[in-house]
């Protein structure tokens, strides 16, 4: 892998390319359509390139390092560098928790040449996103230290048991970092204990970041504009091939019931969630979920039993996680040549600006450029195929 990056060229050592042609004014003489095309067709190009019938790491922890030096006060992202992290970040943390709900993730800072952990890894979306808004009136100071944050980061996540995933992520805006030691024998650490690191990059290149993502089997990219930002920042949505060290394991999962008995009300309790918390105050309620295996009380779910240590679930939460493994079938691109009037999912008419239009291989149905990165990123199910038993049982042998 580091071979094929120091064989690519940089943009100043390739040839003369008139990159400005790709992008055309419409009748109106605007250039968003031509824009959001190119973006559509980038989304497109990832989701070809996803390979079916790969071992995926399903119990996602994840730790997010955040830079929140000085140099995150610039003004090139508005209103700055900061305030437009938090606010991507919080829509980034529901999405993660939608798509992942069995998995966990934890929050750290690096200001000051200091690493802070602000959350702790944990299932709760909620909690971190009020961590990530507390940001808001951090100060920002310093120079960040990226090494002291990954070693926090590593200490917690060498704890884990083997068959979990262990990812970190890094959104850094500084060109710098002030470290106590040797961070190649922290990136060797992280390699060793298969560790995937990823990094966003708010300015430029940094070589230590480029490598660090090389070493761990992440991805290293640096944004263009706050769209290009939250297009890179969802790529980590979707889990990532399972590590050489991750060891396949059975887990014990529990699945809550009610305790209501028919004709009487349940009592006013308080959920184990809340039973120590400050800052949100007793919430005596009469309903929530009980553990199958000691009956302790939760007011949410995905959980871990904080009394007998068994993760708590509900079917759909296993469903979101599953359709990762068995994603729907790539459409093939085909040049429109009046095959079908509409498109079969949004029911639009094609017309002669509808070039390519994309055909799925179970059912041939065929579908818009928007109908196609919506079945693959959000419903997962080919319409044409669940809406003709014959394919949709086809579609399903052949991925398992």
């Amino acid at each position: 892998m580091v071979d094929e990056e120091e064989q690519k060229e940089y943009r100043w050592e390739t040839g003369y390319e008139k990159t400005w042609e790709a992008i055309k004014e419409d009748d109106d003489g605007f250039l968003e359509a031509s824009v959001a095309d190119i973006i559509q067709r980038a989304k497109r190009k990832r989701q070809a390139q996803k390979q079916g019938n790969s071992k995926l790491g399903m119990m996602r922890h994840l730790y997010v390092i955040l830079d929140c030096s000085d140099s995150m006060s610039s003004q090139d992202l508005k209103p700055t560098r900061l305030l437009c992290t938090v606010k991507i970040m919080e829509n980034f943390i529901e999405e993660f928790f939608d798509q992942n709900p069995i998995s966990q993730m934890g929050i750290i800072i690096m200001h000051n040449k200091r690493a802070e952990k602000i959350s702790d890894l944990a299932g709760n979306a909620r909690k971190h996103i009020k961590a990530i808004n507390n940001l808001k009136q951090t100060s920002l100071i310093g120079e960040p230290s990226l090494q002291n944050s990954l070693e926090m980061a590593l200490r917690a996540l060498k704890l884990l048991p083997s068959h979990a995933s262990r990812e970190i992520l890094v959104v850094m805006g500084s060109l710098t970092t002030c470290d106590p030691g040797d961070i190649n024998t922290t990136i060797l650490n992280l390699k060793s204990e298969g560790v995937r690191c990823s990094v966003i990059g708010l300015a430029a290149e940094v070589h230590v970041c480029r490598r660090l993502a090389n070493e761990t089997g992440g991805l290293y990219n640096v944004i263009l504009d706050d769209c290009h930002f939250k297009d890179l920042l969802y790529q980590q949505v979707d889990p990532p091939p399972a590590a050489l060290t991750l060891e396949s394991n059975l887990i014990k999962m529990g699945f809550p019931h009610q305790m209501s008995v028919e004709g009487t009300e349940e009592p006013l309790t308080m959920c184990m969630c809340h039973v120590d918390s400050t800052d949100e105050g007793s919430k005596l309620n009469t309903g929530g979920y009980y553990c199958p295996q000691c009956y302790s009380k939760y007011c949410e779910l995905p959980v871990e039993c904080r009394a007998c240590g068994l993760t708590l679930v509900s079917a759909p939460h296993l469903a979101r996680s599953y359709h990762h493994l068995f994603p729907a079938a790539n459409y093939d691109e085909i040049t429109y040549e009046n095959q079908t009037l509409i498109c079969f999912a949004c029911q639009k008419n094609f017309s002669e600006t509808d070039k390519q239009v994309y055909r799925c291989p179970n059912c041939t149905k065929i579908f818009c450029i928007n109908c196609d990165i919506f079945v693959h990123d959000i419903l997962h199910t080919c319409p044409g195929c669940a809406t003709n038993l014959s394919t949709f049982q086809i579609a399903h042998n052949t991925t398992q």
